[in-house]
Formats: structure tokens, C-alpha cells, sequence
């Protein structure tokens, strides 16, 4: 028995995410069928990351266990060949049997991208939120400074985050499970795309798409970029911005803190 490590990218256009209500829809489930066909065995992969229904990944993980003579460095290409066009298999390599994705410590890095213009451009809509409004990047570079670093980001949650609904049932205090930690923030402007690139040891249900929101409306004058300080200190979801639709957000990469390749 052996664990392969799977790097996955994928469009996020046509399914509900990567596990999602709809089996059929869900990014893992297809995978799952397209390992368990490769290797003859009833396979069910463990992913690092969760996105939900539209967003896209460049770079996601995932493992499973197998007894098939595949070579791992293989995998890919084979995988590849069972799996639609909007999936695909980066790399794959084997791993120690005792490494979990969700587990080991790593950076995780996502973007989101905005596609500012008077006019919605139809090649830009399937990974970019389209506004019409001008936006200084200069305030939203400001404001995300005051986003860097550890902090409890309770007022960046959806409230109905299921890691929340279990610390109120086990009462658990909530700065446990809401505070993380950004290592940085970079927002760049090419013509008329914005990118937000944010790092950090993990993000809350949606977390990302509210920062985004957040730092949208601060580029577009209706705040202050101060105003990111009394948010947080608020740690009230209401005080936050918009959650912006799911289609302007990429997983771009996961990166491992040890190395986990088995030579």
C-alpha cells in the first residue's frame, strides 16, 4: 500500500464545489471515479481544501491510498485521460503513509480577481467579478496592511460556517476557530484587472470573498481604509463588506512548510 499526492487544477464553472450536495457535481466525486477506474479499487481521496461550488483552483491537493503498480509519478497522465477537460492532474508523487493534507502545516494562497471596465467584457466572466465603478488601489493597499498578521477574523465568517455552528454547540470559545494568520496581501492592477493575492496558514468559510468585498468598497470610497480596525475589533459579520460572488476566485497554491515527497 502506498499514498499518492495529487495536484489538481480545475474550472470551477460547472460544479458545486469540491464535495457539494450534488455528488454528481462535485469535484471529488469525479476524481474518486477516475481513481478508482485507474486503479481497479474503491477509492475515496482526501482533499486539503474545501472550495465551494464555482470557485476555480490552480493548485489544489489531495491523497489517497492504493495497492496499484501505477508508478506514482505516472498517475497524472493516466488520471488525466479518465477526467473531463476542466480537471486536470498537475503532478503526482508518492507521499509517507502518515502525511494528511488538511493536517500538515502550509501556506495556502489564494486570488481573487476583479475586472473593472464601463463595459462587461463575456471572456472575462467566468473567473472575474465585473465592476463598473472606479477603484483606487492605492486605498485598497492601505487597508490591507491592517489585515496582516494574527487576528480573530470572526467579523470576515459567514455566520453559518459549520466550524462555528460546532464551537457554539461544544462551547468553544469562537476566537479559537476564527483566528488565523495572514502573511500577506499583494493587490496589483493590469489594465483592467485587479488581482488580490492573499496568504496566509488558513481561511474561514468564505473568508477570502468578505476580505475581497471589504477592500472593494474601500477602493470604491465608500470607506476609509482605517475602517479595516474597527472590523475586526467589531467581530461582527454586519460591519463587514459584500461576500463577492464565487466565479473571481482561484486556490492558486498550497505549499507544503516540510517537504512530504518519498524519495
Amino acid at each position: 500500500m502506498k499514498r499518492i499526492l495529487i495536484k489538481i487544477a480545475y474550472d470551477g464553472r460547472n460544479y458545486k464545489g469540491w464535495q457539494g450536495s450534488d455528488k454528481n457535481k462535485s469535484i471529488e466525486h469525479i476524481i474518486n471515479v477516475a481513481v478508482s477506474k485507474a486503479t481497479k479499487e474503491n477509492i475515496s481521496i482526501i482533499g486539503a481544501s474545501r472550495t465551494d461550488s464555482k470557485v476555480h483552483a490552480n493548485c489544489n491537493i489531495a491523497v489517497f491510498d492504493t495497492n496499484s503498480d501505477i508508478v506514482p509519478d505516472k498517475f497524472n497522465y493516466v488520471l488525466n485521460n479518465l477526467l473531463p477537460d476542466d480537471i486536470s492532474i498537475l503532478e503526482s508523487y508518492e507521499v509517507p503513509a502518515s502525511f494528511h493534507p488538511r493536517k500538515a502545516k502550509c501556506i495556502k494562497t489564494y486570488i481573487y480577481r476583479l475586472h473593472v471596465a464601463k463595459v462587461r467584457n463575456p471572456l472575462k466572466e467566468w473567473n472575474a467579478h465585473f465592476v463598473y465603478y472606479d477603484v483606487d488601489i492605492d486605498k485598497m493597499i492601505e487597508a490591507s496592511r491592517y489585515l496582516i498578521g494574527t487576528h480573530d477574523f470572526k467579523s470576515f465568517v459567514n455566520p453559518e460556517s459549520q466550524l462555528i455552528e460546532k464551537a457554539i454547540k461544544e462551547n468553544i470559545p469562537l476566537e479559537k476557530v476564527t483566528t488565523r494568520e495572514i502573511y500577506s496581501i499583494g493587490i496589483d492592477r493590469l489594465y483592467d484587472i485587479i488581482e488580490i493575492k492573499i496568504s496566509g496558514n488558513g481561511f474561514l468559510y468564505h473568508m477570502v470573498r468578505i476580505i475581497c468585498g471589504t477592500l472593494l468598497k474601500i477602493g470604491m470610497g465608500m470607506w476609509k481604509p482605517s475602517y479595516i480596525k474597527e472590523i475586526l475589533a467589531s467581530k461582527d459579520r454586519k460591519n463587514a463588506g459584500f461576500t463577492l460572488p464565487a466565479k473571481g476566485l482561484t486556490l492558486e497554491n498550497i505549499e507544503y512548510i516540510e517537504s512530504n515527497r518519498v524519495s
